[in-house]
């Protein structure tokens, strides 16, 4: 039985966690129903007949009116900069943590490099050693032969092969097998010198790169909390005027005797939420009914209908798209954002194996699956992920829900692709990716 890390079994499998979810569901519904039928209670109630306020009098509300909405309004714009500002801030404090975890991936290799670099020193110092010990060997056969020592250690004092085979040829002692141990001997010595530099080289080099890629990676997020407390203060400002804005507009309103009006206006915006709750279970029912298409069509190996990919593919989960893939603010926005509530169901794209899972950068919480066509797949800026680092998922399956954490602006799911394999980079657009899967996410 697979576990996430909290120790409960993962949602969208069959237990208690399911059921519970289920069942907060259906209250929220039955709630939701109680609340609209009181205020339609309310909405069938006569109101009292207003009062007749006096010409003065509707001059002044509507003046009062009038310079609240003009200052809600500046007060909107300076909201929507901080805001963009924040956002543009985002990305580029998600950029700057996929160069750290990209640096952290180079110095590994790096160091792995070095590892064998050092594996080369081991067998070029051999190499040296045992023609070291060749020439000694050559030595004491000349010796036990009749050769004089002092003829071995003219030989063993000489700069190079060259000089060695000068002073070899003058005393004819040096043949072929000879002069060949002595190119052994340079070559090792050679091999030894690069290997020492290339291990010194690469490791310093790369340990340069993490440190100036974290260096980086905190001005960001020290960039994007400043942001996000003046985003803050701009909202707060905003809503005290909002408050004030209404309670001249509700004196106005009350003044103009526009009770009918506010009343339609109640209930028109409650069909539009109605309406638009109702789109949105819609395009989750159909989100669920096609991943549980895809992971009947993995299992069974066959294709599948109803707007499922055939190919084994399915679209990451319900909500709209509120940011493509692509350059802003000179830094590369990797995936494709889909908005949607907090605890929304994310389904595996594609069938594969988990990769990673757990804490990111920038991400706050993400999920990598590499699949079955060496693509990784990436989910950022979960609330909580319900699978495991080298767990099978198939196409489908549930493997986290929507959340808000890291670098996020509100709740959504992060979506990239990686079809060249790597972990941080390689990011191509997701959109037209899956649209050749057969998979459609509009808004791109």
């Amino acid at each position: 039985m697979l576990l996430c890390r909290s120790g409960r079994r993962p949602s969208g499998r069959p237990g208690a966690r399911t059921r519970r979810r289920s069942l907060r569901v259906v209250l929220a519904g039955v709630l939701t129903g109680v609340l609209l039928t009181g205020t339609a209670g309310q909405a069938l109630a006569v109101p009292p007949p207003p009062p007749n306020p006096t010409d003065g009098q509707l001059s002044d509300a509507r003046a009062a009116q009038e310079a609240a909405a003009a200052e809600v309004g500046r007060l909107q714009a300076e909201v929507a900069l901080a805001q963009t500002e924040l956002e543009r801030l985002a990305v580029h404090a998600e950029a700057a943590g996929t160069a750290y975890l990209a640096a952290e991936e180079a110095l590994a290799l790096a160091q792995a490099a070095a590892e064998q670099a050092a594996a080369d020193l081991l067998a070029a110092t051999g190499a040296v050693d045992a023609a070291i010990g060749r020439i000694g060997g050559f030595a004491r056969d000349s010796y036990v032969n009749g050769a004089t020592l002092t003829t071995a250690a003219v030989l063993l004092d000489s700069a190079g092969p060259g000089e060695f085979v000068q002073r070899a040829a003058m005393l004819e002692y040096v043949a072929d097998t000879q002069v060949d141990v002595l190119e052994e001997l340079q070559v090792a010595r050679v091999r030894q010198a690069n290997a020492e530099s290339s291990a010194r080289v690469t490791r310093d080099r790369m340990a340069e790169a993490e440190e100036q890629a974290a260096a980086a990676k905190a001005a960001a997020d020290a960039q994007v909390a400043a942001q996000q407390g003046a985003v803050a203060a701009a909202e707060a400002d905003k809503a005290r005027l909002d408050q004030q804005l209404q309670a001249a507009q509700i004196q106005l309103l009350q003044l103009q005797g526009a009770r009918d009006a506010y009343a339609e206006w109640q209930r028109q915006r409650a069909a539009e939420e109605a309406a638009a709750a109702a789109a949105a279970a819609r395009a989750a029912q159909e989100a669920a009914a096609a991943a549980a298409a895809a992971r009947q069509a993995a299992a069974a190996g066959g294709s599948t209908a109803g707007g499922v990919s055939g190919s084994g593919y399915v679209k990451p989960t319900s909500g709209r798209t509120t940011s493509c893939f692509g350059a802003r603010w000179g830094a590369l926005h990797g995936g494709v954002d889909i908005a949607a509530p907090i605890g929304t169901p994310i389904y595996a794209a594609t069938s594969g194996v988990v990769a990673r899972t757990g804490p990111a950068t920038g991400f706050g919480l993400a999920v990598y699956i590499r699949g079955d066509d060496g693509a990784i797949t990436v989910y950022g800026h979960v609330n909580e992920d319900y699978v495991r680092v080298g767990e099978r998922v198939t196409a489908g399956e549930l493997i986290a829900e929507v959340g808000n954490r890291g670098q996020s602006t509100g709740p959504h799911l992060h979506f990239e692709v990686h079809p060249s394999g790597a972990m941080h980079g390689g990011h191509v657009d997701p959109v037209p990716w899956l649209r050749a899967r057969g998979v459609s996410i509009s808004g791109c």
